[in-house]
């Protein structure tokens, strides 16, 4: 019988005790009744002892394993904050490094592009002269040709002679 179960009988039998006269406190028990119940229940702890304690240490057990699969978890978790973030420095680092060879590349292309343009420009010019040379020597070719031809060097019967160029 459970402990408690006990202790309620004997404090029913405390109650249903015939009264002391002129008392209201004191009652009368059979005391080898209530000695023989006592017994029982003196009987009846240790097991009921033992198996609380039990109880008591497996709960401490499974609390400790409790805690320690918690601290398991937050070193995990710790652990794969650090890759992370570890991960995300290099990605920011990465980040970082390939803006600065874009901009090292765009600044490149844009020094080649003036090189270029400068190249261009100088051929041009240079092109430009030699035209202009030619032009100019052209327009007095033909000058000499038109002031000839007024004089009347192209006259037929000196149509023998050499041109003068």
């Amino acid at each position: 019988m459970d402990p408690l179960d006990r202790i309620d009988e004997l404090i029913a039998m405390v109650e249903t005790a015939r009264s002391v006269p002129m008392s209201r406190n004191n009652c009368m028990v059979d005391r080898g009744e209530m000695i023989a119940a006592l017994d029982e229940m003196r009987a009846e702890l240790p097991a009921d002892l033992r198996r609380a304690a039990a109880l008591l240490d497996e709960r401490d057990k499974i609390m400790e394993a409790g805690k320690r699969e918690a601290d398991r978890i937050i070193s995990e978790g710790e652990a794969e904050h650090a890759r992370l973030v570890s991960v995300n420095e290099i990605t920011v680092s990465a980040e970082h490094e390939g803006a600065r060879i874009i901009a090292e590349a765009r600044a490149e292309a844009q020094r080649l592009r003036e090189e270029v343009d400068d190249y261009v420009d100088t051929a041009l010019a240079n092109f430009e002269q030699f035209l202009t040379r030619a032009l100019a020597s052209i327009e007095r070719g033909r000058d000499k040709m038109h002031a000839l031809r007024e004089i009347g060097t192209f006259a037929g019967d000196e149509a023998e002679r050499p041109l003068p160029f």
